[in-house]
Formats: structure tokens, C-alpha cells, sequence
């Protein structure tokens, strides 16, 4: 219930257009939940994808399209033509194979063999004990979600992302092993292979840390929210500047 409540309240007061994505990463010592997969193999941005739309379905090995995600996330070990950075680079992604190479030498992962499959679906219904939240929104809305983040504690946030694997590693992995919020623009896997508008952005929230920012967000939005949204500072500008010449 108290699941429910955090994430309507979260979606409510920021106005998200698309559902909070919980996931599970699921171990290898633990049960297989008896759900469905997706009809063909997927990438993991697609499960999110179809998750943020409404279905909770799961990703094994076998189902998971992406090399560089299966790697990501503890499936298998990385595909040499990817870690030399033979791929990225001719993709035009980097301009040097060791541009590529040093990039992916620096990725987080998940223990290699440690997981046994991935669950996504709606936060609002979703069936077992999530261990991160996603959200896919904009800017704006995620500058909220990072402010209720320091809202009690204050602080700086730090942010790590290479601007590629984005869903997998900067908004699953890295809070999955680091317990902190991470935030990311998308990257080129995300954007070409799902229905994400150029305006959005990523989230990965640690789901232990939901309830925090539920809260958190409510107290911003009776009165900071309020102020920025009615961007009153702005429209008093300009007013001011009407008839003049500049």
C-alpha cells in the first residue's frame, strides 16, 4: 500500500505522462518468478519500454537481445568486438577504437553469473520487491526528483554516465550497486531502439529510497514547485521589458 500511495503521489505531483518503472534483478540463488517474456528477444531499454506501457514481463539470458546490457546487468562476459572497441567505433559513436576501448574498460557491472533474470513493469502493481525505480521524463521533472533527493540531507549529487547504456548500466546498474540516485540523457541504444521522444531523460532511483523522496517531493511542491511553475520572476522581466528598445 505504501507503494501505491508513493507512486501516485510522485506521478501526480510532477505531472509524469508515462508510469514509474520498478525493477528486480533476480539472482542467481533465488526463484525464477513465473512470469512472461516478451514474445521476441529484447533489448533491456525495450523491456523498460514496454514496461513504462503497462506490462511487467521478465528478461532471461536467452531473451536478452543487447551483448553490451547482457554484460551490464551479470548475464555473460562482454563481446571482445565490444570491449576492444572495435564496434563502438565504427557505429561513429567514438572517434578512436581506444576512445571506445577506455570507455567500456570503465563500465559498472553487476558480478558476472550472479543474475538469473530481470522483471520490469509498473511500479503502481508491480509483483515482487523492486531494487530500483525508473523514471522517464522531463528535465524539469527530473531536477525535482534530484532536489527531493537532497531535500533532507542536502549535499551535491554526483552523477556517472558515458552517455552510452544508458537504461542498463547509468539508470539500473549504477544505483543497484552504488545506492544512490543516478541520472542520464539516454544514449544511442535507448533512443534508436524504443519510442523515447528526444525531450526525455532518465532516472534510476534506488528503490529503498522511494519512500524518502515521496515525501520529500510533497513538501517541494506545496510552495517551490508552486513558484517555479508560475515562473513569475520571468513573466515580471518580462513585463518590465515591454515598449522597451534594446
Amino acid at each position: 500500500m505504501e507503494r501505491e500511495a508513493a507512486n501516485q503521489k510522485i506521478e501526480q505531483i510532477l505531472g509524469l505522462e508515462t508510469s514509474l518503472i520498478a525493477v528486480k534483478i533476480v539472482k542467481m540463488e533465488e526463484t525464477l518468478p513465473n512470469l512472461k517474456s516478451p514474445p521476441q528477444k529484447s533489448r533491456y531499454c525495450q523491456l523498460l519500454m514496454l514496461a513504462r506501457k503497462g506490462q511487467t514481463l521478465m528478461l532471461t539470458a536467452e531473451d536478452l537481445a543487447c551483448p553490451a546490457a547482457k554484460a551490464a546487468l551479470g548475464f555473460a562476459p562482454l563481446p571482445e568486438k565490444i570491449a576492444s572497441g572495435e564496434m563502438l567505433c565504427s557505429l561513429g559513436l567514438f572517434m578512436t577504437k581506444e576512445a571506445a576501448a577506455k570507455t567500456m574498460s570503465m563500465i559498472p557491472r553487476i558480478r558476472l553469473g550472479s543474475t538469473r533474470a530481470v522483471v520490469a513493469g509498473p511500479l503502481r502493481d508491480f509483483p515482487l520487491a523492486s531494487d530500483v525505480i525508473v523514471v522517464e521524463g522531463l528535465p524539469e521533472q527530473i531536477m525535482w526528483l534530484c532536489l527531493a533527493r537532497n531535500f533532507k540531507e542536502g549535499g551535491r549529487l554526483n552523477f556517472n554516465s558515458s552517455i552510452f547504456q544508458c537504461c542498463c548500466v547509468d539508470v539500473t546498474v549504477v544505483p543497484y550497486i552504488t545506492g544512490e540516485v543516478n541520472i542520464s540523457p539516454g544514449c544511442y541504444g535507448c533512443r534508436e531502439a524504443t519510442d523515447t521522444p528526444p525531450e526525455h531523460m532518465f532516472m534510476g532511483i534506488p528503490a529503498k529510497l522511494i519512500p524518502e523522496i515521496s515525501e520529500s517531493l510533497e513538501y517541494l511542491s506545496k510552495k517551490a514547485m508552486q513558484t517555479v511553475r508560475e515562473k513569475r520572476v520571468y513573466k515580471a522581466y518580462m513585463a518590465q521589458s515591454e515598449g522597451k528598445s534594446w
